[in-house]
């Protein structure tokens, strides 16, 4: 009776460890890789990376590439070390990234959210609920995040999207204006936002045009007919905006348009370079770009890369780099351009549902180094030092 009554004793301890280790965080440590590389002292202390991860399997995470040290390190899914008690760590497809003030925004697309954390160390500061959000701007202490409003799915019955304000401070939307079909990357100039419309989920019938939004009003005051299937866009330091379109992905190619002010000062299509650009990063007079393509005659795909001058309106060289590591890259998906120093990094997708890569190249394009980043790398963001 004795060792019965102990061994149910024995059984009630454990079980009530057991519960009580339910209760704490499991603390998911990022993994650290020291490349060996001296940095180079400069206002960048930092970058976040953010990995979209494949569609539905809820893997996007966020990398940093630490440039404080005396040498460069990079940290592996540091979102989960930062924040144990998410349980599904930053979700399904990460959208876009960017820091505004002291805070880091993060869009994860399919988890339809915003989540906003410290831009010093990534600690959630709270999120804001978006359905199929897309990319995020600022101006004036607000944030505008575009959305494709309905869930995802192709087809005629897809509505135009949205963009959404919110209050930077308390995390509120406080506002919404009804744009065209799927936008993508906004600008905010002169009290104005523009807003890229893609349409892409209205095949073959995409959009073409930019939405112009009068930021105090928040109603659209009018479209500009572009091209199809708007993607980024860009404002260069003389008012002008550069625009990807995607093409319809068969008979029409992709290409970078331009537009600037009339007389009235109201945004007019300019010209356009004709290359094909899927990422652009643009720095002082500098538009970086890769483009990736597809040959109907060889079936295979293709890439491009170059450096237009936004002044000059001309492509002023059509290769970033010579080295042979740029060449071997198997899916560019991501451009980042030092904002002083001109090192450029670009990101390998790889296959998709496995390991990226992240390589840098000195300004002159001499490749420096790499390291392996989580699935699809596709997004970045510099992490100044603080003044």
């Amino acid at each position: 009776m004795k060792k019965g009554y102990l061994y149910i004793l024995y059984i009630l301890a454990v079980a009530m460890q057991l519960t009580a280790c339910r209760t704490d965080d499991i603390i998911i440590y990022a993994e650290e890789e020291d490349t060996g590389i001296e940095t180079v002292p400069s206002e960048v202390v930092g970058m976040y990376l953010l990995n979209e991860g494949n569609m539905g399997s809820n893997k996007c995470t966020l990398d940093y590439l630490d440039l404080s040290d005396s040498t460069i390190h990079y940290y592996r899914n540091i979102f989960a070390e930062r924040n144990p008690s998410e349980v599904k760590e930053l979700g399904d497809v990460g959208n876009d990234i960017q820091i505004y003030g002291s805070r880091l925004w993060l869009v994860i697309n399919c988890s339809n959210k915003v989540e906003v954390c410290r831009a010093k160390d990534a600690v959630k500061i709270g999120k804001v609920n978006i359905p199929n959000c897309r990319y995020v701007t600022f101006d004036g202490g607000y944030a505008y995040v575009s959305s494709y409003v309905g869930p995802v799915s192709t087809g005629s019955n897809a509505p135009r999207g949205m963009v959404y304000k919110v209050d930077t401070l308390t995390l509120q939307k406080v506002d919404s204006v009804v744009v065209g079909y799927q936008p993508e990357e906004m600008v905010a100039c002169r009290g104005k936002l523009y807003v890229a419309n893609s349409g892409g989920y209205n095949f073959p019938n995409y959009d073409s045009t930019i939405s112009v939004v009068d930021l105090k009003t928040m109603r659209e005051e009018r479209q500009i007919d572009v091209a199809l299937n708007l993607h980024h866009l860009r404002l260069d330091q003389h008012g002008q905006l550069w625009v990807s379109s995607r093409g319809d992905y068969n008979s029409l190619p992709a290409n970078l348009f331009y537009l600037a002010p009339d007389a009235s000062g109201q945004m007019q299509v300019a010209g356009a370079m004709n290359v094909e650009v899927s990422d652009m990063c643009l720095v002082g007079d500098s538009l970086y770009y890769y483009g990736v393509g597809y040959n109907e005659a060889t079936k295979q795909n293709t890439r491009s890369f170059g450096i237009v001058n936004v002044h000059q309106h001309q492509v002023v060289t059509q290769s970033l780099s010579d080295a042979p590591e740029l060449q071997k890259m198997r899916m560019p998906y991501g451009i980042m351009v030092h904002p002083t120093n001109r090192d450029f990094y670009l990101m390998d997708a790889k296959n998709y549902v496995s390991s990226g890569e992240l390589l840098h190249f000195h300004a002159d394009g001499r490749f420096d180094y790499k390291v392996r980043t989580g699935d699809i790398p596709a997004h970045a963001a510099f992490l100044m030092k603080l003044r």
